[in-house]
């Protein structure tokens, strides 16, 4: 593994570190051992996957791994222990998948760089579409180019949404023209990014970008499709950016209570009953200034999960072209990874709006946090399983 690519990937780490704040009251592990094993009998039934999702999944293989279909690639690694996550939240999906093939839902804790992938001591490795997973493929890090392949948790039929835009309810009822008026701008930003990646990675490289400006352009072009294409694979149209998709947020709450482990009774409960109704509303989507009048507070706040990087460009450009001005908004874009997550960040009122997963604000709420999604805008889940060709038969 090249020190480059261990530089990369630190900044590929905010759904991480921002879940550390929950590793209390999340599943999975908060071990940060590279090879420590993860079990956890998750809760979930594998008929709780459609019988037309599982047969296709079942089905599927890529040419390129020979005769090997994708239960056979994971159900190999599962009994060699060599699945791997980065786990503090972000193994649901994998634990969704293993136990959908009838496994237990037992990973490896895979650290921040991908060393245990290039070693094999980790064989199915965890990677974001628009991060690792360029990452190990592209060459200006000397990556694997064709030789990788992937298992695609849309495709799976265990997706979970991931970045959302979010505020608390109080900010909301006081505010809700501000909300309203911050909604609109920033999803016009991210509506303009997806159209325009090349030019949206220019302007988060000039913000003050993380990673190199070879591996900001495929980060865009990779985020723009999560923006634009949804769990089935059907394109969303740019008019459509933010909106919440009601099949995708149901999956996503029910996978969330399977897997997710709380310690605290009464978290306990309260995620049991959480409905879609108590984490997310679609009433902040549109914003006309003349029916609904001008923002009632206009500096406002946003923090993000990580640094400055593609993965939030549709916020950085709405600030660039103006956006944010048109509607008579002052917006402070604020970078995540410090010491406070984002969500304990808005809930405490040290920032207005934030940007976290889904799986996040579920666990925050069920904790007493009240917090409300206003836009979702990654339609479809980034996670991917990355393995390479030769190790099945490629």
């Amino acid at each position: 593994m090249k020190a480059e690519r261990k530089r990369f990937l630190l900044a590929g780490v905010a759904a991480i570190l921002a879940c550390m704040q929950f590793t209390a009251c999340s599943g999975g592990s908060s071990s940060t051992g590279s090879t420590s094993s993860v079990s956890s009998d998750g809760g979930a039934q594998a008929d709780d996957v459609s019988a037309a999702d599982s047969s296709a999944a079942e089905e599927s293989s890529d040419s390129s791994t020979g005769a090997m279909t994708h239960e056979e690639i994971i159900k190999s690694a599962a009994a060699e222990s060599t699945v791997g996550n980065w786990g503090l939240g972000n193994e649901y999906e994998i634990q969704a998948l293993l136990t959908k093939y009838g496994l237990p839902a037992d990973y490896i804790t895979q650290d921040f760089t991908m060393d245990q992938f290039d070693s094999d001591s980790v064989k199915l490795a965890s990677a974001m579409t628009y991060n690792e997973l360029g990452l190990v493929k592209n060459d200006y890090d000397g990556g694997y180019g064709d030789t990788v392949s992937i298992i695609d948790m849309n495709d799976e039929g265990v997706a979970m949404l991931e970045d959302n835009l979010f505020t608390s309810k109080a900010f909301a009822e006081a505010n809700p023209n501000t909300v309203k008026a911050f909604v609109s701008a920033s999803m016009k930003g991210w509506a303009y990014a997806c159209e325009h990646p090349d030019e949206a990675a220019e302007i988060v490289f000039e913000a003050g970008s993380s990673v190199s400006a070879d591996h900001q352009a495929y980060m865009a072009s990779e985020v723009a499709k999560l923006v634009t294409t949804d769990m089935s694979g059907n394109t969303v149209s740019a008019s459509d950016v933010g909106n919440m998709d009601e099949a995708a947020m149901q999956q996503t709450l029910d996978l969330a209570k399977q897997y997710i482990i709380l310690e605290d009774s009464a978290s306990k409960d309260k995620l049991a009953s959480l409905t879609l109704d108590d984490i997310r509303s679609a009433d902040y989507l549109a914003y006309d200034p003349a029916a609904d009048g001008a923002p009632e507070k206009t500096s406002v706040s946003v923090q993000l999960k990580w640094l400055p990087q593609a993965q939030f460009m549709g916020y950085y450009v709405a600030k660039a072209k103006g956006y944010y001005d048109e509607v008579g908004l002052d917006v402070d874009i604020i970078s995540g990874g410090g010491d406070i997550s984002e969500t304990t960040a808005v809930y405490n009122g040290t920032v207005d709006f934030g940007v976290t997963w889904v799986s996040n604000l579920i666990n925050a709420n069920a904790g007493g946090m009240e917090l409300l999604e206003v836009a979702q805008v990654y339609q479809r889940s980034g996670l991917v399983l990355v393995y390479k060709n030769s190790n099945y038969g490629g």
